[in-house]
């Protein structure tokens, strides 16, 4: 009869396990998505600056033509510094993204094993620590440490 209580009211490892590796995939996908924004943007503004310094440009008043080239070298340097704000915004949204800390799964299975959630932990003292889980679980908890950074 004690046997069943604790059964149920413990969490089950693989459950919890399974939502760390959702929760671990959602956050990669979140950063492939600002990563493909980022990249997006930075051909837009390399074209740009090619178009510029080629002259490539077609100026839209024949009469006076410096005057033109001027006005648009005005406009594109504008773009461009905008372009570069964007861009620069979204490398803060990136890192922003990235997860900083562990969870508290992860923290405390780090915990049991005596290693402290701040530090850089190196890899064969993590394989030691993960030694009872499946594979599945391992990759999951290493990922999840590398995007913290704390994995070395």
């Amino acid at each position: 009869m004690d046997q069943e209580t604790t059964a149920t009211t413990t969490p089950d490892t693989p459950t919890l396990a399974d939502r760390l590796a959702q929760a671990t995939q959602a956050l990669a996908d979140a950063l492939s998505n600002l990563n493909g924004q980022f990249a997006s943007i930075h051909a837009k503004i390399d074209r740009i600056v090619a178009a510029v310094d080629d002259g490539e440009l077609p100026p839209q008043n024949a009469e006076a033509p410096e005057l033109q080239a001027s006005a648009q070298a005005g406009v594109l340097h504008a773009k461009v510094a905008e372009l570069e704000k964007r861009n620069a915004d979204l490398k803060a949204q990136s890192a922003a993204a990235r997860r900083k800390t562990l969870s508290p799964a992860v923290t405390a299975l780090m915990a049991k094993e005596g290693i402290d959630g701040d530090t850089v932990i190196e890899t064969p003292v993590v394989e030691k620590a993960l030694a009872g889980l499946s594979v599945e679980q391992r990759i999951a908890v290493k990922a999840e440490l590398a995007r913290a950074g704390i994995l070395a």
